[in-house]
């Protein structure tokens, strides 16, 4: 199915959602800040969780039931610590444990909030059912750092989520897992997302067809990549 092409909203970021960086643009940025210690992931955690907590209101929702796909990388990380926010604020949340491992902060903060963690060995069957009971579902299994589609366990909880048909609302985190973040090539099984919640600065790959297609709605939260991105070119503009 063709989605239509993704709309935008802003959140105060420098520049505007034309302008898209690749990833190593996108790391270099974030350098400096994150080797002066400004805690860009929890930034990016809080701006997701806001976005999550839009979501859950346009069902007339103020809390909600979320699972949380968590990768290795950092997405897995930013979906954790938002999970600890959206428990703190009702929010019931189930974590399914996708890669090698997983943010160790992030993973903490979201068991100290409440969040029933679901056996690493779980199936993807299981897995899919939790899907399918939830009201959002947070895609943070694959970001930036990694190329070509998802594999092994979570290529399976994928496909079993997509042959299950039910309408649950997709959150990515920073950009749709299976989305190259640069060229915005799509690596199949991937869940189109309803929204997409990037963080800094859009990433390329969303202003490329197979990006705008499983992008959904983009969102861009502002974690103070701005001053590091003046003068910067892009490696993409929207059109």
């Amino acid at each position: 199915m063709v989605l239509p092409a993704a709309s935008e909203q802003h959140d105060g970021v420098h520049g505007d959602l034309h302008d898209g960086y690749s990833a190593d643009q996108i790391r270099a940025a974030e350098r400096p800040l994150l080797d002066a210690g400004v805690p860009l992931m929890d930034r990016a955690a809080a701006g997701l969780a806001e976005e999550v907590g839009r979501e859950l209101a346009a069902l007339g929702r103020r809390s909600g039931r979320v699972l949380v796909l968590a990768g290795s990388g950092s997405n897995g990380g930013d979906a954790l610590l938002a999970a600890a926010i959206l428990l703190a604020r009702g929010s019931a949340v189930v974590v399914a444990r996708l890669g090698r491992r997983v943010h160790g902060r992030g993973l903490r903060a979201a068991e100290r909030a409440g969040a029933r963690l679901l056996p690493l060995d779980a199936s993807a069957g299981s897995i899919a059912a939790e899907a399918a009971a939830a009201d959002i579902v947070l895609d943070g299994i694959l970001g930036t750092g990694a190329r070509g589609g998802l594999r092994g366990p979570a290529r399976h909880v994928v496909g079993r989520i997509l042959e299950s048909g039910r309408a649950t609302r997709i959150v990515a985190v920073d950009l749709p897992s299976g989305i190259d973040p640069d060229d915005g090539a799509a690596y199949p099984p991937l869940l189109r997302a309803d929204v997409t919640v990037t963080f800094g600065a859009v990433k390329a790959g969303l202003l490329a067809e197979g990006g705008r297609r499983a992008a959904g709605r983009i969102r861009l939260v502002d974690i103070g990549l701005g001053p590091a991105l003046e003068g910067v070119k892009p490696l993409r503009r929207r059109t």
